[in-house]
């Protein structure tokens, strides 16, 4: 059972409010289970050198009581098969995360933040009860089976399928739901961000994966909302990314990109189960759920590496780091891991999900003339978030680990314990893994794609039929082989190397500031996407032969909390404040409102068509 094929263990209990429920594992569920055991082991491990006790004493045991709620929601909610069963781990999964969220209550960022995503985690909640509701009006029962086809009505079916699209994604931060979690991501302790980014967000993709299964017939648009919206989620996500300055908010853009992904490979899917081809849902459904696991691996590990960099040296700003590969070698290495790994190039595991994804993309363009066929078009979309996203971390990896610290007088950055680096090198080597012997995992995706898939097709063909893993591993075996001579080579030519001062072109004592900053890098993209990006820039005025010091300074605004939510929300309250002239404290004004709302009561008894009808009546 688990992660083979074969037909799902169901258990079922008294439920008092609905009758019997029941929980079961399928693969499906036991694939998601893994991501989440796995990483609520090495992030508890990881918290105890990162949040002690003896530094946080207020903090550091409720952050341990809702770590453990936390993963017990969601396994609950991976292995519901009831509707109450689920909305219970998924409750659980949501309150823990808000405590997660502002385990440093004193900080009125870390107070917002928390308080920003409780209201999205419930709007999601106020949805998907919404959805259970009509799910239970039009099956007759809470149980999460597939419905019949001809069961309900299109506009059942329909209104089914937006309410579960918005429900699952507010949590998985799908753009334009999105605008809880670079909040979220970046105020949370560092372990807590890797939770969150590399192992809740999936449990929004897992809904939309279970319950998007049961509804039978699925039209062509549904898939083509869902892949647009993976598209357009997965490039903004990574504009975003790049015009960041602090290296966590930097991190939870990346997740928004990385949900993008993993849409676009469901969205495939969909375009598979509405064209009754076999071949893209195997291919989409397949690079979704592997990107899954990859996602969970590379960016717990980069939020991890974080961590340690804001633990070492102090500071979460970019521009104000630099050259702590020197002090800090280890985590270096783990983060270049995760870097090389989240931007998809080979030999390390993205490269192989986002390689399905290809695969199913362009296999689209065989049918001329199809509707569906227009889904190539995403390909071009997805080469263009790996070449922004390889900038985007060349930019982060040169300018806090290469060159020399922008700050020399702050004080020396140090390597994190053991108990921080050693839950880093298991995530670090699965990366490793995974892009080396994709094969391997043939068989487990096999009985992932067909859990929620096989009702639908007969048979499906093997994940390692339709795409040469076999071959892509072996390219990688061999870049990783050539990687490591190289590496090796260059160690031991550097401890003979005679090392001097490199010519300063006439410059007579060159010093950091002449260094690239992040927002010089990143300057160039950030202009050609400044329709989406909107940056804000304080330029100073430089005047006279002798100008005094000066500083340029730019920021880049969320596209939808800072430029949509909060201005709505400012204008509600100065339209609603004007109410406030009633609300005096007066008893008298109260009894006056109270025989004004009686007297326009009593209005509505008379009958004034009648009286006006006789007045002018002839």
């Amino acid at each position: 059972m688990g992660l083979r094929p074969g037909p799902a263990a169901v258990y079922g209990f008294p439920w008092p409010a609905a009758g019997n429920a029941a929980i079961g594992l399928d693969a499906l569920s036991a694939f998601f289970l893994v991501p989440i055991f796995l990483f609520g082991g090495l992030g508890s491990i990881y918290g105890l050198g990162y949040w002690p006790q003896a530094r946080h004493p207020g903090s550091a045991r409720r952050l341990q009581t809702f770590w453990g709620l936390a993963v017990a929601g969601m396994g609950l909610l991976l292995v519901a098969r009831h509707a109450l069963a689920f909305m219970l781990g998924w409750e659980i999964m949501a309150l823990s995360a808000f405590f997660l969220i502002t385990a440093e209550d004193r900080e009125a960022e870390s107070r917002r933040a928390g308080f920003i995503y409780l209201i999205a985690t419930h709007l999601g909640t106020l949805t998907l009860f919404g959805m259970f509701a009509l799910w239970r009006w039009a099956t007759g029962s809470f149980a999460l089976e597939p419905i019949a086809t001809g069961a309900a009505g299109v506009g059942v079916m329909n209104a089914l399928f937006f309410l579960a699209l918005i429900g699952f994604g507010l949590k998985a931060g799908v753009m334009p739901l999105h605008f809880w979690l670079p909040g979220a991501h970046a105020n949370a302790p560092s372990h807590v961000s890797a939770m969150l980014s590399g192992v809740m967000l999936k449990m929004g993709i897992y809904g939309l994966v279970r319950f998007l299964f049961l509804l039978p017939d699925p039209p062509a648009a549904w898939g083509g909302l869902v892949l647009v919206l993976g598209a357009s989620s997965g490039l903004l996500g990574v504009v975003f990314a790049i015009g960041q300055h602090d290296i966590k908010r930097l991190l939870a853009y990346h997740s928004i990109e990385n949900v993008g992904i993993i849409l676009m490979g469901l969205g495939l899917a969909m375009l598979g189960r509405s064209a009754h081809r076999a071949d893209w849902l195997v291919l989409g459904l397949a690079g979704c759920l592997l990107h899954v696991w990859n996602h969970s691996l590379f960016k717990s590990l980069l939020f991890l590496g974080a961590g340690s960099v804001v633990h070492g040296a102090r500071e979460r700003r970019i521009d104000l780091m630099g050259g702590l590969a020197g002090s800090m070698p280890w985590t270096a290495a783990m983060f270049l891991v995760g870097a090389v790994a989240i931007c998809g190039l080979p030999p390390l595991n993205g490269f192989v999900s986002e390689f399905l994804v290809y695969l199913g993309l362009f296999g689209t363009a065989v049918i001329p003339g199809a509707k569906v066929s227009a889904a190539v078009a995403a390909a071009p979309v997805l080469a263009m978030i790996g070449a922004l996203a390889l900038a985007c971390f060349v930019k982060v990896y040169g300018m806090v680990f290469l060159g020399t610290p922008r700050r020399p007088d702050s004080a020396p950055a140090r390597e994190s314990p053991v108990g921080m680096l050693a839950p880093m090198l298991p995530l670090a080597l699965c990366c490793v893994l995974i892009g080396g012997v994709p094969a391997l995992l043939g068989p487990v995706l096999d009985a992932a794609v067909a859990a929620p898939a096989l009702a639908q097709f007969d048979a499906l063909p093997p994940v390692l039929a339709l795409a040469p893993l076999g071959a892509v591993g072996l390219a990688s075996r061999m870049a990783i082989a050539v990687i490591a001579c190289i590496a090796a080579f260059q160690y031991l030519r550097a401890r003979r190397i005679r090392r001097a001062p490199t010519w300063d072109c006439g410059y007579a004592s060159p010093g950091p500031r002449m260094q690239y900053s992040a927002s010089s890098f990143a300057r160039t993209i950030e202009s050609m996407f400044a329709w989406a990006l909107r940056p804000r820039e304080r330029a100073p005025r430089i005047e006279g032969p002798f100008p005094r010091n000066a500083s340029l300074e730019s920021h880049v605004d969320d596209a939808v909390l800072d430029r949509l939510i909060v201005p709505a929300a400012r204008g509600t309250r100065r339209l609603f404040g004007w109410f406030r002239r009633f609300q005096q404290g007066l008893t008298q004004q109260y009894i006056l409102y109270v025989l004004v709302a009686l007297a326009l009561l009593l209005c509505t008894l008379i009958p004034f068509g009648d009286l006006i009808s006789r007045l002018f009546g002839r």
